[in-house]
Parts: C-alpha cells; sequence; structure tokens
C-alpha cells in the first residue's frame, strides 16, 4: 500500500509541477545544441528529490546527511536551471554536497589523503556526466531504472547495504517521470535538478556500497555512461574545443541528430546495455582486472569504430 500512495503523490507532485512550470514559464525553449524542437516544461526531475524525502521521512535519522547533501545540490541545480549561476558557485555547492557524503562515509576517517582526492574527482565527475548524458528523451529516467535495479538486487541478494525503500522510491520516480517523458514529444524534461540529483543520489548509493563491500567493480553499474563522457571529452580534446562548452558530440546525440534515431530507442539501448554489463559483473567469475576489461572494451570498441562512420555518412 505505502507504494501505490507514493506513486500518486509522485504523480500529484509532477501535476502540480507542471501546472507551476507553465504559469512561471520555466520553459526549456530550443536552440541549435537541442534534441528537441518545441518548448517543453523543464525541471520535472524535481520528483526524484521528492522521492528521495519521502523515503526520508522514516529513515532521516540514518541517512540524514545524504539527505541534505541532495536538497543543497538539488537547489543550486533547480536555480541554475532558471538562472545564470556561476561556475564556482555551482561546483562550491557540488562540494558541499559530496563532502557531506563523505563524512556520512567516514571516509575522512578511513581513506589516504590521495584517494580522498580520488574520490572527489570521480564523484563531481560522475554528478557532471550524468547531466550531461540528459539531452534525449527517456534516457535519465531509463538508465537511471537500470542502475538503482542493479544496486537493488546486489541490496536485496548478495550484500544488504541500505533501507530498500532508499532504492524503490527513487525507482517508482523514475517510473512516474518516463511516464511524461518516455514519448515522442516529451511533456516535461528532468533539468539539471534532475540528472544531477539522481546522479548525487546514485552516487552516494555506489560509494555506499563500494566502501562497505570492498569491491569497487560495482562502478561499472556506470559504465555506459562512462565510456560515452570519457570518449566524448577525449574526442572534444583531440577537436581543439572547450570541453564545458554544449556540444552534440556525444555518441547517442549522433545516433538521434545525425541518424535520426529515435529518441526513445537509443534510451532503451543505453539503459538494455547497462542491465547486461550490470548482470556481467555481478556473475562473472574472472578476475577484477579482466571483469573491467571485458565491461568496457566492448563498449570502447563500438563507440571508436562506430562513431565516426555515422558521423562522416551523415555529412555526406
Amino acid at each position: 500500500m505505502i507504494y501505490i500512495t507514493v506513486v500518486l503523490l509522485l504523480f500529484a507532485g509532477m501535476l502540480l509541477y507542471i501546472k507551476l512550470a507553465n504559469k512561471y514559464l520555466i520553459i526549456d525553449n530550443p536552440n541549435d545544441r537541442s534534441s528537441h524542437s518545441t518548448p517543453t516544461v523543464r525541471g520535472g526531475g524535481i520528483i526524484f528529490v521528492l522521492s528521495i524525502l519521502l523515503a526520508g521521512v522514516s529513515y532521516y535519522t540514518d541517512y540524514g546527511l545524504a539527505i541534505i547533501g541532495t536538497l543543497l545540490i538539488a537547489t543550486i541545480s533547480f536555480l541554475d536551471d532558471n538562472i545564470n549561476i556561476s561556475r564556482l558557485l555551482r561546483f562550491s555547492f557540488h562540494l558541499l554536497a559530496v563532502t557531506l557524503l563523505f563524512v556520512y562515509d567516514q571516509v575522512f576517517n578511513d581513506l589516504p589523503v590521495w584517494a580522498i582526492i580520488a574520490l572527489y574527482i570521480l564523484v563531481v565527475g560522475i554528478i557532471n556526466a550524468y547531466n550531461f548524458m540528459d539531452g534525449i528523451n527517456g534516457i535519465t529516467g531509463l538508465y537511471s531504472l537500470a542502475v538503482l535495479g542493479s544496486l537493488q538486487y546486489v541490496n536485496l541478494l548478495l550484500f544488504p547495504f541500505i533501507e530498500p525503500d532508499m532504492i524503490w522510491f527513487p525507482m517508482l520516480a523514475c517510473l512516474v517521470f518516463l511516464y511524461f517523458n518516455l514519448r515522442k514529444k516529451a511533456l516535461v524534461f528532468a533539468g539539471d535538478i534532475g540528472s544531477i540529483s539522481m546522479a548525487f543520489w546514485i552516487s552516494f548509493l555506489l560509494l555506499d556500497l563500494i566502501l562497505k563491500s570492498g569491491n569497487w567493480l560495482y562502478i561499472l553499474f556506470l559504465t555506459v555512461y562512462g565510456v560515452d563522457t570519457v570518449l566524448t571529452i577525449i574526442h572534444r580534446l583531440i577537436l581543439g574545443q572547450n570541453i564545458f562548452e554544449a556540444h552534440r558530440l556525444h555518441f547517442y546525440q549522433v545516433l538521434v541528430n545525425d541518424k535520426k534515431i529515435s529518441h526513445r530507442l537509443v534510451a532503451l539501448i543505453y539503459a538494455f546495455l547497462q542491465i547486461i554489463i550490470s548482470v556481467f559483473v555481478i556473475k562473472s567469475g574472472l578476475s577484477p582486472v579482466y571483469t573491467f576489461l571485458v565491461a568496457t572494451l566492448f563498449l570502447v570498441i563500438i563507440y571508436i569504430t562506430m562513431k565516426p562512420k555515422l558521423m562522416q555518412q551523415s555529412i555526406k
């Protein structure tokens, strides 16, 4: 019954937000870097934050720092969706939110300085990469479901590390969000508040699982996004572009914008590939090194062989 109630609350929250967004013109207008062609309500990912708050009602004493971090990063992201926030201020909020996660997981007590610095780079990188990848209908909701589902499988059947509702509620939020977003013409976009807040929460879950289990291979639950992001950054650096500027060079953007493949199909492919890799990571009996290489090299080969061909074909 509790899950039905949560779904109804999330639906009501989304409908109310859409009404307010239309009233106050919180709208994403397309530009030459966009993968959509019509004005669309922005910031619907606020229900991801709502789901985390609903879960936190029962477990605030256990996960209060992570919830506060989510609110911090959601607030600055929502402001950034609507007004011009400086990169320094945005980055400062990200660092503060991530620091709260590290305090929760006692990172400062258990890890050496070099490892802490590496973790900051990794987590902030994941948060920003997730935001970069939120460019087509359905991709954030479906991919997040794939990652959260993998984490919940581990949590319930292999290594309990968190109260299940802290994963179930965000998964329900993804389903509600997809009802409005997984369409040929989306009714709402996640916005920075959606993609960044979800990335932060997934980072929290992954970090907690990795530190408690001692198994760093769980980071491969983000392989598909990771490979696309890292190789696209390398591609842009080779081209001499500013990697902080908006662009249309992610592999998924080439598929959608240049090859005119459906947003929904590309989003499904990304989520499906991540599920396959996550299953492989969970079930693999290979050594950590071989597991990592097998999980990543296949996607790397696809990227470096197919992307140039697809881009050349679109030019022709």
